[in-house]
């Protein structure tokens, strides 16, 4: 999350909606209260990675074999 106080955050407008519209929460203070949230407009959301996960996941070499119960 980006905090920034509002007199900045006027000079850098662009960046901040560019960084909002990115999925990153951007939020606007004034007088060290916070005053706006800036957010995508549809709900963006970060592109899946393929493979993100990879090393994270863990099977036993036997996790298809049929169980008896009893």
């Amino acid at each position: 999350m980006t905090q920034i106080e509002w007199q900045i955050a006027q000079k850098q407008l662009t960046e901040l909606v560019e960084l909002a519209a990115s999925g990153e929460e951007v939020v606007i203070s004034k007088n060290k209260r916070p005053f706006v949230k800036l957010s995508p407009a549809f709900g963006s959301k970060r592109q899946r990675q393929f493979g993100s996960a990879k090393g994270l996941i863990h099977m036993a070499d036997d996790f298809d074999e049929l169980q008896m119960l009893g």
